[in-house]
């Protein structure tokens, strides 16, 4: 006859009991997999912090520093930029008369020893109209013989009703301030006192993309080139259907590209089939197809998985807290020498430390009993070579912050315009926003240069280089 020990054991090894404790343990995971889920939000996760969930904590916290809001005692001063002579509509002398001490009168012309006048300059717009020109293709009857005859009007004058400037600066309040087609009928109308139909609108949409196509290409080849350039993509959508706005970034030029997949296709068309020179990006699988030693990972989007970790709790909880405590020591030692306070040689002895105790923690990690914090650890260690390239290569930055603040420009436009309802739209956002975006880094004129391509595109000349002269 059994032992009652021998028959608690058979009845825990039954069948059915190992089926639910099975079942048990299956539900436990999913649960917890779906809390981890819940809890995701802009601080462990790739989420932008326009879609967090309500009650979720801020990306930045910063504690009250106590001091009234505005320029702090010591901040150097903005003053006002004076604008060259070239650059007044009139100029009005205030010339005192006579002496305030004596009442003596005063010579009407300064002295060798007077100073420089003080001078206020204001700004303001004259009353807005475009310029109307008005061609007319007169008739005349002759005497002799009766016949009548027209001067016509050429073509190449009746080929256009909007000027160039004019068209140039709808073009730049849709593409740099994104108004809608209806917004830039108003604009026409309101502000330039010309009555203009939506047609012509949506035409001229066209032609201005037209005349950025090859300014586009140009952005694309320089990129492609580029020793070291930032990549980054979001959502878009065409006619309802997604796809995706991709961005490819240096510190003086900017390439975007509307691909309808996420995937190495969409990155090759960018980039060419051969990508050269640095990649910056997240750890988006795609990039994975790059050699680790190619490539740089973001720093900013390693520390909020670090945070996903200490958010999942249990066995990942410890591991998260200790990468956040390399991370932490690795932005410490990056803006000391962003700043200037040691050269690239100290930024290496003083990463040496956190580079082994990233490399321990992740090697402890990857036989964590929390299996999605094993994974990470796992990704990470076969990406080594691509967390540490900012370190010994200049020109790498740790984050790829440069691109997301490149790319929000088109996050804005997506927004308020749900995507593009053609490809022909398609092709003017990614061209505009190549346009835009370049001449912001480089510091110069968005309008002018846009004036200056659609003149050249109606007259059949080069178009105007986005890159040279810079």
């Amino acid at each position: 006859m059994p032992s009652s020990y021998d028959g608690v054991m058979a009845m825990a090894t039954c069948p059915g009991c190992l089926e639910r404790d099975e079942r048990i343990a299956a539900l436990e995971r999913r649960v917890a997999e779906l809390e981890a889920r819940l809890g995701t939000n802009a601080t462990n996760s790739g989420l932008p912090p326009s879609a967090n969930p309500p009650g979720a904590p801020k990306p930045v916290t910063k504690k009250r520093t106590g001091k009234k809001p505005g320029g702090q005692p010591g901040h150097p001063p903005r003053l006002k930029r004076r604008l060259p002579p070239e650059r007044l509509h009139k100029v009005l002398p205030f010339v005192p008369s006579h002496c305030d001490r004596c009442h003596a009168p005063l010579p009407p012309h300064p002295g060798l020893d007077d100073p420089e006048p003080s001078w206020h300059q204001v700004a303001e717009l004259p009353k807005l109209a475009a310029l109307i020109t008005e061609y007319q293709g007169h008739y005349r009857t002759c005497p002799c013989c009766g016949q009548l005859n027209h001067a016509p009007i050429p073509q190449d004058l009746k080929a256009h009703s909007v000027g160039p400037r004019l068209a140039a600066a709808l073009g730049y309040f849709a593409g740099s301030h994104r108004a809608s087609t209806r917004g830039l009928e108003e604009i026409t109308e309101d502000v330039f006192d010309v009555p203009i139909a939506l047609g012509t609108v949506a035409n001229l949409r066209t032609e201005v993309s037209d005349a950025l196509a090859p300014a586009h290409a140009e952005a694309v080849q320089v990129v492609r080139a580029a020793a070291v350039k930032h990549v980054d993509e979001t959502s878009w959508k065409l006619a309802g259907k997604l796809c995706w706005l991709w961005v490819a970034a240096t510190s003086t030029v900017a390439a975007f590209l509307i691909h309808a997949k996420r995937g190495w296709k969409a990155l090759t068309a960018l980039l060419g089939e051969q990508v050269q020179g640095f990649v910056c990006s997240d750890r988006w699988s795609v990039y994975d197809r790059l050699s680790p030693f190619c490539r740089q990972i973001c720093w900013a989007h390693l520390k909020r998985d670090f945070q996903k970790l200490v958010d999942r709790g249990g066995a990942a909880a410890p591991l998260g807290r200790q990468l956040q405590r390399v991370a932490e020591r690795v932005f410490v030692a990056w803006h000391l020498f962003r700043g200037g306070g040691c050269d690239r040689q100290e930024l290496q002895v003083r990463l040496d430390g956190p580079a082994r105790a990233l490399e321990r923690a992740l090697k402890v990690g990857r036989r964590c009993a929390d299996g999605k914090a094993a994974a990470f650890c796992e990704n990470v260690l076969a990406l080594l070579p691509a967390v540490w390239r900012f370190v010994v290569t200049a020109g790498v930055e740790p984050t790829n912050n440069h691109a997301e603040r490149v790319l929000r420009r088109g996050v804005l436009w997506r927004k308020n315009a749900f995507g593009c309802q053609s490809e022909a739209g398609c092709r003017f956002v990614e061209r505009m926003l190549t346009v835009v975006q370049t001449r912001r880094l480089q510091g110069r004129s968005v309008l002018g240069y846009l004036s200056e391509a659609l003149v050249a595109h109606r007259e059949g000349l080069p178009a105007p280089s986005l890159i040279a002269a810079q």
